[in-house]
């Protein structure tokens, strides 16, 4: 189909990629404001092990890997790290506790982040000019 209209798929992998950094731009953002501490102490109410660490952890993966994704830069390392993000939050903590309808965004994330892991950065991505020259 993509050859029939002349568009290269790969831009369809720039939106998924941009659309998530910008997600995780916000959602890292809001963590940050709201304060560590909370994300601390609600991990810790989810059992999740070294809450501490994961609360600073992963505001911080968000923030940071979010905008590194809007860049297209280290696309595939943060799409596996948002893997195991997005493991945990859909299928520890959102469906066991809250239900399909809170969960199913962390769902549809995890999915983008396998296709991000697995398929690449996409068009205008720094990882083309860098780490996937020979691709």
């Amino acid at each position: 189909m993509a050859a029939i209209v002349g568009i290269n798929p790969g831009w369809g992998m720039t939106a998924v990629r941009i659309a998530m950094g910008i997600i995780f731009v916000v959602a890292g953002y809001q963590k940050f404001v709201g304060g560590v501490g909370g994300v601390s102490a609600y991990f810790a109410k989810m059992s999740i092990p070294l809450a501490g660490f994961w609360g600073v952890f992963i505001p911080t993966l968000e923030l940071v890997g979010g905008i590194l994704l809007i860049l297209g830069f280290a696309t595939r390392w943060l799409g596996l790290l948002f893997i195991c993000e997005f493991i945990v939050a859909a299928f520890w903590v959102k469906f066991p506790t809250q239900g399909w309808s809170a969960g199913r965004i962390d769902l549809m994330l995890l999915a983008g982040a396998i296709l991000l892991c697995l398929a690449g950065p996409g068009k205008a991505a720094l990882d083309r000019l860098w780490l996937e020259k020979s691709a």
